[in-house]
Order: C-alpha cells, then structure tokens, then sequence
C-alpha cells in the first residue's frame, strides 16, 4: 500500500511512496503523531540523484522487519533537501557540530518538538566498519527513549542553545576594498592545484563562482595569474572526465584529483552556473574551447533537462541499468575497448581509444573508461573525430538513460536563465534566448503569486507547497536581470523588482543589513538558518547582493544599493580567510569596487543593424557586474534611457559610472575600449 508520500510533487518522496515504512512529509501533523504516540521522530534527508540515498532505500527502507521496526517506535518523516533546504540546513548543521561531518541520506532522530539529539548519515543494513547497523541504531534510540527520557530531552536542549548561539561574525557592515581581495586572490593562489587546476583535493569539484571572481579580478586588474587560474581550471575540466565528452555538460565532481573520474550525476546548477563561466570566458580571452563547452553545456540543458512547460528539470542520476537489469553508477556514460569496436569497427575504435583516453585496464572499473581528451598535442582529422563522437552519442542513447528528477527549482531556473540569455546573445542563437524566456515566463506563471512572492518548486505544471527562500529570490532576480539586458524587455526589471522588494522586506534584518535564508513570515524551525558561504550554488546571501547592486545600477535605488553594500560585510570578513567558499560573493565585490557600470544603448528603431552591434558590444564588455539597458530613443522601458537621445540620429552608447558620464558614442570600437577593464 502507498503511504503518505503519494500525493507529494518530489520525485524523491514519490520514489519512497511504495515503501512499507509509513513515511509522512514534513508536517505539523507529523510532529502532533509523534506526541500523541509518546513516540521519537526519525527523520530522514536526501534528494533524487543522490547515490547513497538509494542504496540506503533499498537496503533499509525498502525492507518488511526494519520497516515494522521504524512504523512500531517513531513517526518516520522523509524530506528532499532540494525542496526544503531550509529544514536540510538546520538539521545538518546540528549533524556537523556533533560528528565534525555531514551528507546525505541524513538520519537525525528527533523529539516530537523537533528537537534532535541522534545523528547520523548512511548506516548500512550490518555492522561494517565499525559502523552499527542502522536496526542497531534504531534499538538503541528506542531504548534511551524509553529508558533514559529526561536525558535525551536534556541533551536536544543543550544542542539546540549550542546552535542558537553559534552566530557568525558578520564584518562590520562595510564592503571589501582594493586589499580584502588582493588577499583573497594571494588565499586562492596557495590552495591552487597548479599540475591539475583547481583547488584543493580529491574530491575536486568544479569551482564555477571563484572562476568568475578571477574572471572579474582580471578584468578590473589586468591581473595574469588571476587569468591564468580560470584558464587552466576550465581547460582541465573541459577535457577531464567530469565533462561529458559526448553530450555536453558536466558532472557534480570528480572522485580524483585530475578530473577523471566523476561522480556521475548531472545537476542543473551545476551546468547553468558552468555554462555562464565558460561563457564569460570566451569573452574574456576568445578561447574556441570555451565556446564550445557553454554551447555544448546550453544545449545539453535544454536538449535534457527542459520540461514540457518549459522549465528545467533538477538533475539525472548517476545510476543507470547497465543492460542486465541492475543499477549502476555512471553505466550510461563509459566504454570498454570492445565496446568502442562494436559501435564504430577496429580501425576507427583504435582511433577514438587514442582520442578519448579508453585504455585495456580502464580509468573506471571492471575496465571501462570515462571519456576524456588526454592528447593535447596531437593533430586529429576534426571531421572523423565528428563523425566518430557523432556514431558513439547514438550508440549511446539506445542505452537505458539514468532517471529524471523533473521538479523545477526556482533558484536553480533562475541560474539557467542567466546562463542561456547570455550565452544565446553572445553566439547569436536566439533559440538559446528563447528557452530562458520559457523559463522564466514559467517561474511567472506558476511560481509567481499576486503578492509576487515565490514558490521554491514545481512539477508537471503544479506548484509545490513550500515557500521560496532567499537563494530563490536572489537567483530568479538575477537571471531576470540578465534577461532584461538581453532581450531590451523591462517587465523583466520590474519582476527582479518585485522580488528584491521581499528580500529587504522579510529576509534581511532591518538594523544590521545582514541576511537569513527564510523569510520573517516563514514556517519557524528550531533556528532560522542563515548561511553566507557558498557551496555548490552561490548563498543566497551574496546572490542577494549581486542582485541588488545590479538592480540599483539600473535603476539608482539608493536603499538596494545600501542593502548590497551591507551584505558585503560577510565577504570583507570572510573573502580573506576562506575565498574558495565565498566565491560569489568576491565576484559582486569586485563589480561595486568597477561601479559597476550602467550601460544605455538608444536607436530609433529595436532591430536596426547598427544598433544591434552596439548592444552585442555592450553585452560583451568584461568589466564586471555592467548592466546594459536597450531601448528606442524617448522609451520609458527602461530607468537608464531616460533623456538619452540620439546622436545625429545614430544609434548612441552612454557609459556611466559612480555619477559621472563618458561622452555618448556612436562607434562600437570605443564603446568596446569603455567596457574593457
């Protein structure tokens, strides 16, 4: 029988719907069981692509004896981290605190006022090494609970002061100068991996905002080493494993620290974010293999991952049928010798192992290879290389693909937007242009209500029941802006608007400026989580800040400019000490340190060619956070036309910055020269 999971929208509660645990979704009514019964709540986190989460379902959760175990002693309570992040976040800060370790599946055993006191993440269905079994954790919680009350009532007391009082220093409220992020690029340059690009260790993952903060440092500083550190990382990453050398798009990360092999589920933040860096790139520097991977990356997003309402979809799973019936992890994706010779014959099998890295012993296991483009000297014959990527990318498509997590998230869809605007305008591919507009006429639709507040997620057309939270807010008004600039449309300012309105009104604190994720009016939950650093998305916190600063270049609000200012206190604290972990948060900064720049192109009429190659030039600029507003002459479409006429009836540029004006130009040359560092 189907529990109380059936009528959720998240794939993944669905996923667990036909369990014989007797789930229920995160709920009050939930909470009152569990208080009725005398009983502990056992709450359980993951999300659809997760792989460790299935092995856990299958192992534990899908089994009779543990299931009659969990529904005769706890209220069993089951959440996507990815539609409620805010429940995610408080509980797996109480996880780290106690273990010095988080992940998912996350199991935290609760009191019935929602107070934990037992952590855990994956516990397997025996012991091994040395972790109990999970029906050992399960008799172990049930019999403090019954033995031991008052103590576990103490000790989910004392955790949840511990938590309240462990506040973040916030800075002083004032942004990061010229020196913060000198230091923080000197911070960067220590933890660079310089055999391999990137920072750090295995695992390695993509480091999409700081390669955007080095992008914008570059280009306010002529710094090189800044430069050549996003070089190098996207180049390795673009010819690593992570990066689907067939399809286009990347990973979540790499196992190793050479980008070989990845862990092989495919998020949408990912890609948009990677997507725009490869992008920027391009404009940067005019590299071909940058603009190869954003059009590949932009056309594996919406070749894969669009929904039929025109929305994007939140990731596929690393598993998939390896062609025996069992689930394997990245079985879609990688090629045995024999398996090459099959699709393609000897001589062009041989060709291709040379080409993509498949070796006799394989780079993964059982002596399969992920792709890669290890030869970087070699000369290849580019149309038998196409013509051979071409055979391979149908061979495998007659594979069993890895299941869809089709739920829309606004955040998520508000970074795809501001990727794909950007990147079709680059490119000149109006298709691309045209799917961020999909997206975001989605987010209107069915996220949006008459208050313009925000639902967090959809699916099949219906929008979910849990509120927006900051990251939302900020990464739909982002990719709103963007699209505005993009498109010369300025309803599309006035939705960023709309939405930055709730951001300083029910997300940030009045005296101090600094940010929570969850709105004043939202549901309260042991604390309210507030967390500045970036992890595998921009904060909300610094995504607020760059939405802000962009939409105050637009529109000379002083009270958005302020409330951007104030958020990048965090990032003058924190932007020298931990740069890796507040990327985005460096690359706003390094747009208020530019200005950033306010941009107006004027014509007579929207399509002449003239005007539109000042736009493209516009757009093109490098110098960071610039907004550009298009228009005809007299518009009221945008704040930025107003009283800019033409120039001798030419399509003109106006250039300003800090308040003061270059004089209007009809030469695309030197507007290129004012938007170029």
């Amino acid at each position: 029988m189907a529990n109380r999971l059936a009528h959720e929208t998240s794939p993944y509660l669905l996923q667990h719907a036909d369990n014989p645990v007797d789930w229920w979704p995160w709920s009050d009514e939930a909470f009152e069981e569990a208080r009725r019964r005398g009983v502990p709540v056992l709450l359980s986190v993951g999300y659809s692509s997760c792989h460790w989460c299935h092995v856990m379902a299958r192992e534990s959760f899908e089994d009779r004896a543990t299931a009659d175990d969990l529904n005769a002693h706890f209220v069993s309570v089951k959440v996507d981290r990815e539609e409620r992040p805010d429940v995610d976040a408080v509980y797996m800060e109480a996880v780290q605190a106690a273990t010095g370790q988080g992940g998912w599946p996350m199991t935290v055993f609760l009191t019935p006022d929602a107070e934990p006191f037992y952590f855990g993440t994956y516990f397997p269905p025996a012991p091994r090494h040395g972790m109990p079994s999970f029906r050992q954790v399960l008799e172990g919680v049930r019999q403090a609970w019954a033995d031991r009350r008052e103590e576990v009532a103490e000790v989910a007391g004392k955790i949840v002061r511990d938590l309240a009082e462990r506040e973040l220093s916030f800075g002083d409220g004032r942004a990061p100068g010229e020196q913060e992020l000198s230091q923080a690029l000197l911070g960067l340059t220590r933890e660079y991996d310089p055999q391999r690009g990137g920072f750090g260790g295995a695992p390695k993952f993509p480091p999409s905002m700081v390669v955007e903060f080095l992008l914008r440092h570059h280009a306010r500083t002529g710094a090189e080493g800044a430069l050549q550190m996003a070089q190098d990382t996207c180049e390795r990453m673009a010819r690593g494993g992570i990066y689907d050398q067939l399809g286009g798009g990347f990973a979540r990360y790499s196992v190793d620290r050479d980008w070989t092999v990845p862990h092989f589920e495919k998020m949408l933040y990912d890609n948009a974010l990677l997507c725009r860096v490869y992008a920027h790139l391009w404009r940067a520097t005019g590299s071909e293999l940058a603009r190869r991977v954003a059009l590949e990356t932009a056309d594996f997003m919406v070749r894969e991952l669009r929904t039929g309402e025109g929305g994007f979809a939140s990731a596929l799973d690393a598993d998939s049928d390896d062609g025996t019936g069992k689930h394997v992890e990245g079985a879609y994706y990688v090629w045995t010798p024999e398996q090459l010779a099959e699709v393609l014959g000897e001589e062009d099998a041989r060709l291709a192992a040379h080409y993509f890295g498949v070796t006799d012993e394989g780079t993964f296991e059982e002596g399969a290879s992920v792709l890669q483009l290890p030869q970087r000297d070699s000369v290849f014959d580019a149309e038998k290389i196409a013509g051979i990527r071409r055979r391979l990318l149908d061979a495998r498509a007659r594979r069993p693909a890895p299941g869809r997590d089709d739920k829309v998230v606004a955040a998520w869809n508000g970074l795809a937007v501001a990727a794909l605007a950007e990147t079709g305008a680059y490119f000149d591919r109006p298709d691309l242009v045209e799917a961020a507009v999909g997206a975001a006429d989605l987010l209107v639709r069915l996220h949006l209500d008459e208050q313009a507040r925000l639902t967090r997620t959809s699916r099949d057309g219906r929008a979910g029941a849990n509120a927006g939270v900051l990251e939302d807010y900020a990464d739909v008004a982002e990719g709103f802006l963007a699209l505005a600039s993009v498109t010369g449309e300025g309803v599309w300012l006035e939705f960023a608007g709309f939405l930055l309105d709730h951001v300083l009104a029910r997300f940030a604190d009045p005296g101090s400026g600094v940010l929570y994720d969850t709105a004043a009016d939202a549901e309260r939950l042991i604390r309210r989580p507030q967390d500045p650093t970036d992890n595998a998305v921009p904060s909300g916190w610094t995504a607020a800040a760059g939405a802000l600063l962009g939409y105050a270049a637009h529109t000379g609000s002083e009270p958005h400019r302020a409330a951007a200012e104030k958020a990048l206190g965090v990032v003058k604290a924190l932007g020298p000490r931990v740069p890796r972990f507040i990327g985005w948060g460096l690359a706003v900064a390094e747009a208020l340190l530019d200005g950033p720049r306010e941009v107006a192109v004027v014509a007579a009429e929207f399509d002449e060619p003239a005007a539109r190659t000042l736009l493209r030039t516009a757009l093109l600029g490098t110098t960071p956070g610039a907004v550009v507003a298009f228009g005809t002459a007299g518009s009221d479409e945008f704040p930025l036309l107003a009283d800019r006429p033409l120039s001798d009836g030419e399509p003109t540029a106006y250039v300003c910055r800090n308040f003061t004006c270059d004089a209007p130009t009809t030469d695309p040359e030197r507007l290129r020269t004012a938007l170029s560092g």
